[in-house]
């Protein structure tokens, strides 16, 4: 993808999030234990450096989810979400991580900000 403008990018952020809420609303309804999720990415470096993060209560759940149908459908959510807004990734499962609040207190006393930068 060519360089975005500021104006361009900031569309294209407002298209993304809304798209992804949608994700996220039908994530909640559908697999057991997701929370929320999250994306970040570095505007120099777009579509590249987009990362979205599905964050599950607890370890546990993350790991079954991880583990069963449920991946699937996050990735297809996560696809889906992607080509509404518009952004072309030649592998959108290569941008998604999954996570936990769990996990997130654990090793980073419940800072998402601090956990989410040190995450590649």
């Amino acid at each position: 993808m060519k360089t975005l403008g500021k104006r361009e990018m900031a569309r294209l952020e407002r298209e993304l999030v809304a798209c992804l809420t949608d994700a996220c609303e039908t994530a909640k309804a559908q697999i057991v234990g997701f929370s929320w999720l999250t994306h970040r990415h570095d505007p120099e470096d777009f579509p590249g450096s987009l990362r979205i993060t599905w964050v599950f209560e607890q370890e546990a759940d993350k790991a079954a989810a991880v583990a069963s149908e449920a991946k699937a459908r996050m990735l297809a959510l996560t696809r889906q979400a992607l080509e509404q807004a518009g952004i072309k990734l030649d592998h959108p499962a290569w941008h998604v991580r999954f996570d936990s609040e769990e996990a997130c207190a654990q090793s980073h006393a419940g800072d998402w900000a601090k956990r989410l930068q040190t995450q590649r």
